[in-house]
């Protein structure tokens, strides 16, 4: 029974943050796309693969949480529910069903740095997604009846995530404390008070200000012809002006000053657990790659010097782990350490913290060093054999590093990464770096 209920708490943890990567290593053709665009400043990239006959189709707008202010938190990511809704020529709550009927599948997600709409439909089905993103871009039906439809949805999506949910708190306080005075010190789905006191005019400015042509790029991939495709997409998308400009500056994250610690009782939690935040490299700094490489050698998976440490050889961890959130303008790297309800969660912390330092100051193997860059091959060669990630990998590609080429050479970057990059990188970050400590105790008393 213990170890299910660990299971389950460690596999929330690994949900909150962790992408799981299932693929292998085998022969990489390069990835080849067209780029265009249109005279409205919409980006897009065509790549045929004509290896199954699906498509797919990735709308990429660089607007996320980071693109809020202070007491109007969570747009971006009610936006991602609103664009479900109605538009003028689609009838409310019907898109799933449309798509679904077609046979095909929907969804999206948002972050700090970006909102993504993706869709994957049989090849004869092209003009389907691109007619529905056409609407939802200029046309979408922001009203009464669909504001509060969403509102509705989204307080009990936050209820799930935050209240209802062991260490539900944890992303919103590393975010808090991990950027302090940035856009990016809130968590994504931001502030259900900001949420309930927003007017539909806030909503429609918003959207307004960031749904535009010249803000988006839409990437379709797989099964289709390019100059049909590129017909659809004057077709659906030719007439809608220019949007102003959206301003993406500013978001700069300031050092940390000082270490900041709390102890949160987490009624929730059946067992402790600490999170331990180091500010890390953004996406597009050189460091990003050998950190990375150091990441997967200290907290990724059984092999790793944090589960090998705490959970194999000193046995005071159920779980111990660590992730790199790199983002466009900032990033942070924590360690996990999920402790035994009976022992006390401060060696955890301490072990965590001596691991790192063993690690920086002993170095690693060469049978360390070569797994985690076979883990990147693996990960970089698996992602591009899917016509869905392979779609959002052009897009990030573009909107990020305005490279989409990278989708065949980023590789290159973990290759080239020698052992001495990999530790002095980890010295520059972790070693007397300020840093967040949050630990969780369970709180019986207020079950």
């Amino acid at each position: 029974m213990k170890k299910n209920i660990i299971k389950r708490i460690y596999l929330t943890i690994s949900c909150l943050f962790l992408t799981i990567y299932n693929s292998s290593a085998g022969e990489f053709n390069p990835i080849k796309f067209v780029r265009d665009s249109l005279p409205n400043g919409l980006q897009i990239i065509y790549s045929v693969d004509k290896t199954a006959p699906v498509i797919a189709t990735i709308m990429h707008y660089r607007v996320g949480s980071r693109d809020e202010v202070p007491g109007k938190t969570g747009y971006a990511h009610f936006f991602e529910h609103l664009m479900f809704e109605a538009t003028r020529d689609i009838p409310r709550a019907t898109i799933d069903k449309m798509v679904q009927e077609a046979g095909g599948t929907l969804n999206a997600h948002t972050s700090w740095d970006e909102t993504v709409y993706f869709f994957k439909l049989p090849a004869n089905q092209l003009k389907l997604p691109l007619w529905i993103e056409s609407q939802r871009m200029r046309l979408l039906k922001v009203d009464s009846v669909g504001v509060a439809t969403q509102k509705g949805v989204v307080r009990e999506e936050l209820k799930m995530r935050t209240l209802n949910q062991p260490y539900g708190s944890l992303i919103q306080k590393l975010s808090e404390n991990m950027f302090p005075g940035s856009t990016y010190g809130w968590a994504t789905v931001g502030f259900d008070t900001d949420l309930e006191k927003a007017t539909i005019d806030d909503f429609k400015n918003f959207y307004d200000r960031f749904y535009q042509p010249n803000n988006a790029c839409l990437v379709i991939a797989g099964d289709f012809n390019i100059d049909t495709a590129k017909k659809y997409v004057r077709d659906y998308f030719a007439s809608y002006q220019k949007g102003k400009e959206a301003e993406h500056k500013g978001y700069q994250t300031k050092p940390l000053e000082k270490d900041y610690s709390e102890v949160i009782k987490d009624s929730k939690a059946q067992v402790p657990a600490v999170f331990i935040g180091f500010r890390g490299p953004m996406l597009n700094e050189s460091d990003y790659y050998p950190m990375s490489l150091f990441m997967d050698i200290l907290a990724s998976g059984e092999s790793s010097r944090l589960n090998q440490r705490l959970v194999e050889k000193d046995r005071v961890a159920v779980n111990a782990a660590g992730f790199q959130l790199s983002l466009q303008y900032t990033g942070a790297l924590v360690l996990i350490g999920i402790g035994f309800p009976d022992k006390d969660i401060k060696d955890v912390e301490e072990t965590l913290l001596d691991e790192v330092d063993d690690v920086i100051s002993d170095g690693i193997t060469d049978e360390e060093f070569q797994k985690a860059k076979n883990i990147k091959e693996a990960q970089f060669v698996g992602d591009k054999k899917n016509v869905l990630p392979k779609a959002e990998s052009l897009a990030q590609y573009f909107s990020y590093y305005g490279n989409p080429s990278l989708i065949n050479s980023q590789i290159d970057n973990y290759l080239s990464v020698t052992k001495e990059q990999v530790i002095n990188v980890a010295k520059k970050y972790f070693s007397s770096a300020k840093k967040v400590v949050l630990t969780y105790i369970p709180d019986s008393g207020s079950k």
